[in-house]
């Protein structure tokens, strides 16, 4: 009879998963709005008079746009609650940080799918003008937000400092957003505010922003329990993060 072998010390032999109920049923919903969106997006949806498909890729920038905004104000947020002595946690840092690294995501989609519409619209897959040049600079300051939530010090000076420049940060979001009408630049005006859409093309961009709302939730969920976890390692080792994870899980 082969004995069964000893655990090594700092290693689990606990095989549980640590996803939850909730997370696993917001997935499948994750699933099944992308799938929705591709159906409407790519087959229900008619063309436009002008752009003919290629306004089918409005269907992924606008809503990661969109919500590339929502994760950078929840970072700002949630960093404005760590800095608050009663709310001081660093689960506010980690929501923080794991929303800044979605909306950086999200906001290189947004760019991506932008340069293609512009091609098929002006031409040319990038223009300098004020919508672009600002939304590429918001894109590159939470990249840099990123990189100093990885320079060293403790946990609580991380939690603070990347505090302060995430409520900086945040203050060129309304800029991306207004410098339509700010500045007048070649990038379109607001097509949902002006009214502009209609019938299947309105109901597919609406697909998007459930499709896109709910993997954002999804993968902050995940993202921020992952930081807790690399925390926990750092402080008490994997297998105190890993039965800390479990417990959070068994309550859900």
């Amino acid at each position: 009879m082969t004995p069964t072998p000893t655990p090594s010390p700092g290693r689990t032999t606990d095989a549980r998963p640590t996803g939850t109920r909730f997370t696993r049923v917001l997935g499948a919903a994750v699933l099944l709005g992308l799938a929705w969106l591709v159906l409407f997006g790519l087959f229900l949806s008619p063309n436009d008079e002008k752009q003919k498909a290629g306004v089918r890729i409005l269907y992924i920038h606008v809503p990661t746009a969109w919500l590339a905004y929502l994760a950078f104000i929840v970072t700002g947020i949630a960093s404005a609650a760590y800095l608050f002595k009663r709310t001081r946690s660093l689960t506010w840092d980690r929501i923080a940080g794991a929303s800044a690294e979605i909306g950086v995501l999200f906001m290189g989609i947004t760019l991506v799918t932008g340069s293609l519409w512009g091609r098929i619209s002006w031409g040319i897959f990038w223009t300098w003008d004020s919508r672009l040049t600002t939304t590429a600079f918001l894109f590159v300051t939470y990249i840099g937000y990123l990189a100093v939530r990885n320079l060293g010090g403790t946990h609580q000076q991380r939690a603070r400092r990347s505090a302060i420049i995430a409520l900086l940060a945040v203050l060129e979001v309304p800029l991306v957003h207004f410098s339509v009408k700010w500045w007048r630049p070649l990038h379109q005006q607001e097509s949902v505010a002006e009214g502009k859409l209609s019938g299947l093309m309105l109901f597919s961009l609406f697909v998007g922003l459930i499709a896109f709302t709910l993997l954002y939730v999804w993968l902050l969920l995940h993202r921020q329990r992952v930081l807790a976890m690399e925390d926990a390692l750092d402080d008490q080792g994997l297998d105190v993060a890993l039965a800390e994870r479990r417990a959070e899980g068994a309550q859900v």
